[in-house]
């Protein structure tokens, strides 16, 4: 990969990463409540499922998968489901929090660490519409001159950099955020908002057009 294509590659994704979606919105709200580790862990697990994600692309999944209507509004559904159940389960277990005071919080910290890395890879699958996205956005930086693998696995990398950057970034900024806010009450609040988008963004994702 010419390092021009490769510059031109970089400053696209790290355009489309900087508009907020499921992905950092789920890495921030673990930011905030648990720390920076279990953030890393939600980015890994989104990480691994675009690992994925970049291998069936690379493999020509994107056009199968555009040309199959019903399997797409399948997933597309699905994946909105996902989302609007991570958001319910998120407003329900704060309400839950708030009943039952400081004990319940302890036992979901405990419970944060194996479910971050799993619950950051489903949030990561549960929009189709990335690996279409994908499948016509990676080709255009493919050049026939080089080793088209090899290729793929530079996008990758540049694709983890860039993840990881925003992410932490945006956790960053929602953690001062949140401790200004906390510092003025208004903490509780500021979680159930992003509970709420998650079921936004579900429920956009299922009504939504491909």
């Amino acid at each position: 990969m010419k390092i021009e294509l490769w510059f031109l590659f970089f400053c696209a994704y790290l355009f489309i990463t900087l508009a907020p979606g499921p992905n950092v919105i789920f890495v921030v709200q673990n930011a905030v409540k648990y720390g920076y580790r279990k953030a890393l862990l939600s980015i890994l697990g989104n990480l691994t499922c675009q690992a994925i994600i970049v291998l069936l692309v690379a493999c020509g999944a994107g056009a199968m998968l555009e040309k199959s209507p019903m399997a797409f509004f399948i997933l597309k559904v699905i994946g909105g489901v996902y989302l609007i159940y991570l958001g319910v389960t998120g407003l329900l277990n704060q309400r839950r929090k708030e009943g039952e005071g400081k004990k319940l919080g302890q036992k979901e910290e405990e419970k944060a660490v194996p479910s971050c890395f799993k619950t950051g890879f489903f949030v990561s699958a549960s929009n189709p519409k990335t690996v279409i996205f994908l499948s016509a956005f990676l080709p255009q930086f493919v050049s026939p001159d080089h080793a088209v693998t090899l290729q793929f696995l530079i996008m990758f990398a540049s694709i983890c950099l860039i993840v990881i950057s925003v992410h932490l970034a945006y956790s960053y900024l929602a953690k001062n955020i949140s401790n200004a806010l906390q510092a003025s009450g208004l903490s509780k609040a500021f979680s159930k908002i992003y509970h709420t988008i998650f079921i936004v963004l579900g429920g956009g994702l299922i009504l939504g057009n491909r």
